[in-house]
């Protein structure tokens, strides 16, 4: 054989060899060495350049990174019988790749057992509270509520826990049970808490009553708000009304007498030119052309028209 085609065929074989062996790990990224299947020493957690036996051994990655599981919308009763669909999520990630891939070989075995997991523990964490208990976080602080309002506080109930203490408890009850696993839970969370269909329409049904009783509360109370305003700009229209009719009055009198001290000052300057003016006067007033008078000859009324001065 040709000593330059032996050399060739050497380098090649050392090229694809090293090759082979060597493989490099991420910033994301964990790695464990399997030989046949079976793992070959510690997890490679740290990134950079690393070796392993060509064609024996296999590089399983798996990802450092924060992964996340969406739970599936299911159908839980509550420990007041109340059916109510609930919907969750997660985060996690794997801090021990070894065990991991012992148990669950992969994230998709990861993500079955935690659907196994997560979604009993909601489901037990439901059935052990409340409706109440899951829709709210806190109690309401009476200091925040309106004085108006407090009719309407008799009907929040009070809560022991809430939904995010309820959300830590299902955590920390999960955490437990994956930890064998591998898998470190970072965090969890209900996304969404609603009604099935048949409770819907009795709780849209009670919310309407009970916003139509506050309203009914509201309403009344503004009647009654209008009522005391009407009864006072009617007490103050009197009082005004009365005053200015006093004043009138006053003037009027005070009118009547002024023309009165006019009338006898007038009537004890010339008795008979005033008697004549205020004939005059009366005669203007009462008789026109359409007017007929049937008197006496001897009636005062007629003095002046019967015989000239």
């Amino acid at each position: 054989m040709n000593p330059r085609y032996l050399v060739t065929a050497i380098v090649l074989v050392v090229f694809v060899g090293a090759a082979a062996s060597a493989y490099s790990v991420g910033e994301a990224e964990q790695a464990i060495i399997t030989q046949f299947g079976d793992p070959i020493g510690d997890p490679i957690v740290t990134p950079g350049l690393h070796f392993k036996v060509p064609f024996i051994q296999q590089v399983n990655y798996f990802d450092k990174r924060f992964l996340e599981w969406e739970g599936s919308r299911n159908q839980v009763p509550t420990k007041d019988k109340r059916f109510i669909w609930v919907d969750t999520y997660a985060r996690w990630r794997i801090v021990d790749p070894l065990r991991f891939f012992q148990r669950l070989r992969d994230e998709r075995g990861a993500q079955s057992r935690l659907d196994d997991i997560l979604d009993g523990e909601t489901r037990n964490a439901v059935a052990r509270y409340n409706l109440i208990e899951l829709v709210r976080n806190s109690n309401r602080n009476p200091d925040d509520i309106p004085i108006e309002a407090e009719e309407e506080e008799v009907i929040l109930n009070v809560i022991e826990k809430g939904r995010d203490q309820v959300s830590r408890e299902i955590l920390e009850r999960a955490a437990g049970r994956t930890a064998d696993l591998g898998i470190e839970l970072l965090d969890l969370r209900i996304k969404r808490i609603n009604y099935v269909e048949e409770v819907q329409k009795d709780v849209f049904a009670r919310m309407i009553a009970e916003r139509q009783r506050i309203a009914e509360l509201y309403r009344s109370q503004g009647q009654g708000e209008a009522a005391r305003i009407e009864g006072e700009r009617e007490r103050d229209l009197q009082r005004i009304q009365s005053e200015a009719f006093k004043t009138a009055e006053e003037l009027r009198g005070k009118a009547d007498a002024e023309a009165t001290d006019i009338y006898a000052d007038a009537y004890s300057r010339d008795a008979d030119f005033y008697a004549f003016t205020r004939s005059l006067e009366t005669y203007e007033k009462v008789i026109d052309p359409s007017t007929m008078l049937i008197l006496g000859t001897d009636n005062e009324f007629l003095k002046y028209l019967e015989r000239p001065r």
